[in-house]
């Protein structure tokens, strides 16, 4: 006789421990899912260590069959997200889940009812999902882009799973895509005449970040970012205590000439964020930094050698997005950081993105690289 499927709550560290151990059992003969830093994957769903919990705040479900966690899920609600207008996706009434994984859809099914129950005891009215768990995290469901694993902070799933949800009445609200590119031979002729004739104009100065006034420099980049990021669908503004996780989780991966800053006549108007694809090194260490992960992890980090970067941000003012110059100092970060990449790092390849796949103006720069799209990420909602 089967043993009973349950739905429990997660309580203890035991319990956020057995939550973030399923994923290594069910993904285990999957090539391309990189397994996390446990430590890290702790840290984001332990209120104590996470600053997002400053203004959210959530239940975690397990799904257990004989003692046996087959199964897990997070219900949340953002009080930043409550506020923002329901034009731009979230507003009054929504609620959340992601961190979503399950051996069979029946599981998948009971841990969404639950995940929903809970919504609805918090005055929900509408859930989106999977948002694991703040925006800026791990957003949306990969549906296109299993042939090859994520890069650093982007995610994986099983193909499987966009049936089951959308079998559960979720209809698809919006679609983040990454972009491929190859980086090593540069770009088109029209590319690099733009930028050729922005590295003539003097009002134009790109330059690197100063890692020795990393606070002074993350000031910048957020204020910019908020800025050009504001009217974005689904956009939940960074607070002081997620800058602070934020500062302490990338300064390791952070490099003075893969982030660049533009300045016209003297003002910081854009910038371009670009990280060494991290997954290359943690892949092998299967989540675990002992005995001798932490030692490789450090080495790489000093002077990494990266096949691939990724670009999680860029913005340019929004007084600015509808011009030309717009254009131009983006193609000349991507250019300026392309060059050092491959010169100083040996990349080949880069991926940009997550992109929405409705904003026009980073899908025309895409484009105008010759990139691609290789992943996918599906958001979905439903009425509660």
């Amino acid at each position: 006789m089967a043993s009973p499927l349950t739905i429990r709550p997660v309580l203890t560290k035991r319990d956020r421990k057995a939550f973030v151990d399923f994923p290594f059992h069910l993904y285990r003969d999957d090539p391309n899912w990189v397994p996390p830093l446990k430590g890290e994957a702790l840290g984001l769903i332990t209120p104590e260590k996470n600053g997002w919990y400053s203004h959210a705040k959530a239940q975690l479900f397990l799904a257990e069959e004989g003692g046996r966690a087959v199964g897990r899920i997070s219900a949340h609600i953002d009080t930043l997200a409550l506020e923002m207008p329901p034009e731009q996706g979230f507003g009054p009434g929504t609620g959340f889940w992601g961190l979503m994984e399950a051996e069979r859809e029946d599981i998948f099914v009971a841990l969404l009812a639950a995940a929903e129950a809970w919504l609805r005891e918090q005055g929900t009215t509408r859930v989106i999902g999977p948002v694991s768990q703040s925006i800026w995290e791990e957003p949306g469901l990969l549906i296109q882009g299993f042939d090859h694993p994520p890069t650093v902070m982007m995610g994986h799933a099983r193909p499987e799973y966009q049936g089951w949800v959308e079998r559960a009445r979720y209809r698809p609200v919006k679609q983040l895509l990454t972009y491929d590119l190859p980086i090593a031979d540069g770009f088109p002729p029209i590319v690099n005449r733009i930028v050729a004739s922005g590295e003539k104009n003097p009002r134009i100065r790109i330059r690197n970040v100063d890692k020795t006034k990393f606070d002074e420099e993350a000031a910048i980049i957020l204020a910019i970012l908020n800025d050009a990021w504001s009217d974005n669908w689904g956009f939940v503004p960074l607070t002081p205590p997620e800058i602070a996780d934020v500062g302490v989780k990338l300064k390791p991966i952070v490099y003075n000439d893969l982030i660049r800053i533009a300045e016209v006549d003297g003002r910081p108007v854009a910038f371009m964020m670009t990280l060494p694809d991290l997954n290359e090194a943690i892949k092998p260490l299967k989540g675990n930094l002992l005995p001798f992960g932490w030692a490789k992890l450090l080495l790489w980090l000093r002077k990494p050698k990266a096949r691939t970067m990724r670009v999680p941000l860029m913005g340019v003012l929004k007084e600015l997005q509808a011009s030309r110059l717009a254009s131009q100092l983006a193609f000349m970060m991507i250019e300026f950081i392309r060059r050092d990449a491959v010169a100083h790092y040996g990349a080949t390849r880069a991926e940009i993105g997550w992109v929405l796949d409705d904003n026009q103006g980073m899908n025309s720069i895409a484009e105008a690289i010759q990139s691609k799209v290789n992943k996918a990420y599906q958001i979905y909602a439903r009425d509660l």
